[in-house]
């Protein structure tokens, strides 16, 4: 017996704790261009976002259009960096593995990020073979998050519809993608810390329906 038809899952933040890494790179490739920002300052201007949505800003910032070569060495520096420190978030394998006994085929992974980073962090935490087939990019859409289509590309796939299904999110970009796809969501704020933009009231006013603080609490919702 099963709560919701599907459940959805974003990647970065959720299931696997990749953010500081990721933006600790980022932050070192943004000053070699000019831009001397905090980490703190990287993750407001960054976080929930496709670096290449945001080369305007970097542009503004350091007189310098960045190019898909630029693109190409940041993944790669990223990458490096995610294989050697990457761990999955605290509880998210069990609650993954537990969830995924009852809901098989009906849970997906939906991310915001390239597909190559996602398969690739799955792999290293242990949690690739629940979502094997079901990962959806939104590098690999229209416009990715915080626009709905990645999501609606997923509920497209799994043939199911939102109201049915709850997205589990982390950031407001993300949060308003699931919630403009007409999903309810659910925003996973680790221990309750606030961090950048990522407060309980910017989760709310995105459109999360419940704010959470541990993964585990996820079974019993679920279920």
């Amino acid at each position: 017996m099963t709560r919701f038809a599907a459940l959805l899952f974003d990647c970065d933040g959720v299931l696997v704790d990749s953010e500081p890494i990721t933006h600790r790179v980022l932050q070192r490739c943004l000053h070699d261009l000019g831009w001397a920002l905090s980490l703190a300052e990287c993750e407001h201007h960054f976080l929930g976002r496709a670096v290449k949505d945001q080369s305007a800003l970097i542009a503004q910032e350091t007189g310098r259009e960045i190019d898909e070569a630029w693109l190409v060495d940041f993944r790669r520096s990223r990458d490096e960096a995610l294989a050697r420190d990457l761990v999955a978030i605290e509880h998210a394998a069990h609650v993954v593995k537990t969830l995924s006994a009852h809901y098989q085929h009906n849970m997906a992974c939906v991310s915001g990020a390239d597909r190559g980073k996602v398969e690739m962090q799955l792999k290293h935490v242990g949690l690739w073979a629940y979502f094997e087939g079901r990962i959806f990019s939104g590098h690999e859409v229209a416009k990715t998050k915080p626009a709905p289509d990645v999501y609606l590309a997923a509920l497209s796939a799994l043939g199911q519809s939102a109201q049915a299904c709850v997205a589990i999110e982390d950031t407001p970009s993300g949060v308003k993608s699931a919630s403009l796809a007409g999903l309810p969501v659910w925003a996973y704020l680790a221990n309750g810390q606030e961090h950048g933009v990522c407060t309980h009231a910017n989760l709310i006013a995105a459109g999360a329906q419940k704010v959470f603080g541990s993964m585990a609490e996820l079974t019993g919702w679920c279920l």
